[in-house]
């Protein structure tokens, strides 16, 4: 089965509300399916060297507004840190967030990594090993909650005991959308997300992020990971792709520009899904290369309208 390209875009005024509405109109005008805030606490969300800056907007409160401006944009959070939410506060959250925007709400979901942020607001980030077993028991405990299930819970870092959410979502089934590189993370993708999203950053010291990830044999090497560990199951997850750079027609970096700022060969920058580099013909040509190839047909992008003739040539493709 070959599923239709759905484009969304990560980013917005989002302290603003005419400006936000405004943003979410014309983003929906152009195309795009989804429009996604991020969930740090400080530093530019769409940098890789992220640092720690004055602080961030919350990941779900705007959204509301934006949805509220549209009529079927749908919205979500890419990705929530899990090491910063408790998953009954966490569903909670969202069951509510899910009815106030009609059943529009994708739950982008995470492991956090940035052990700076961490440091500014004097919580320690777990180490990985036990950051992505934490990471399995909330998506088990968020899954039977948003499905309205009583939950007994007891793992090695979570025990919850609910018999009810007390807000039940307005959509029969909640959305997440899980972002990951590592292996085990790919692994807890294929048994709980609808949507798994290759990100293409490896995270070095400190959680800083890298595009070590970029190659695009990383992302076959993944894609494997995904269709064996999901099984039957592969067919009903989609494939995303957070798009790191785009530049169309000449508007935006070149790829030597790209290659240097992320210390690849040029050669590895103009081959990886997360950077789309070319006229809108060379760039339609390589996403349907990519959902070929890798079954990717989700695609999120930071610079809308530059992107928006892309999206324009694949509608209903």
């Amino acid at each position: 089965m070959t599923r239709p390209f759905r484009f969304a875009t990560q980013g917005g005024p989002f302290d603003d509300p005419i400006g936000l509405a405004e943003h979410a109109r014309r983003v929906e005008a152009m195309g795009y399916d989804g429009l996604f805030s991020y969930d740090h606490v400080g530093g530019d969300p769409a940098r890789t060297d992220s640092r720690v800056g004055p602080g961030a907007i919350d990941p779900f409160a705007p959204l509301v507004a934006a949805a509220l401006a549209t009529e079927r944009l749908r919205i979500g959070p890419l990705v929530l840190n899990n090491e910063f939410h408790h998953p009954v506060m966490l569903a909670r959250t969202a069951a509510t967030v899910d009815r106030l925007t009609g059943g529009r709400l994708v739950l982008g979901l995470g492991t956090g990594y940035d052990e700076s942020e961490h440091d500014a607001i004097g919580s320690p980030i777990r180490p990985p090993g036990p950051r992505v077993t934490r990471f399995g028991e909330s998506l088990t405990v968020l899954r039977s909650l948003l499905a309205g299930e009583p939950t007994a819970f007891d793992g090695e870092h979570l025990s919850v005991h609910l018999a009810h959410l007390g807000v039940s979502p307005l959509q029969e089934r909640v959305p997440f959308l899980i972002g990951g590189h590592g292996r085990r993370v790919v692994r807890l993708a294929a048994r709980h997300a609808d949507i798994f999203q290759f990100t293409g950053l490896v995270h070095a010291d400190r959680g800083k992020p890298t595009a070590a990830g970029f190659p695009v044999g990383d992302v076959r090497e993944r894609a494997r990971w995904l269709a064996d560990a999901a099984g039957d199951r592969d067919r009903a997850i989609e494939r995303s792709v957070l798009v790191q750079v785009a530049s169309i027609d000449g508007e935006g970096p070149t790829v030597d520009e790209v290659a240097q700022r992320v210390a690849l060969d040029a050669e590895v920058v103009a081959a990886s899904p997360f950077v789309l580099i070319g006229s809108v013909e060379q760039v339609v040509d390589e996403l349907e290369r990519l959902r070929a190839e890798l079954g990717i047909s989700h695609v999120v992008v930071r610079e809308p309208e530059r992107f928006a003739p892309v999206v324009a040539a694949l509608s209903g493709r």
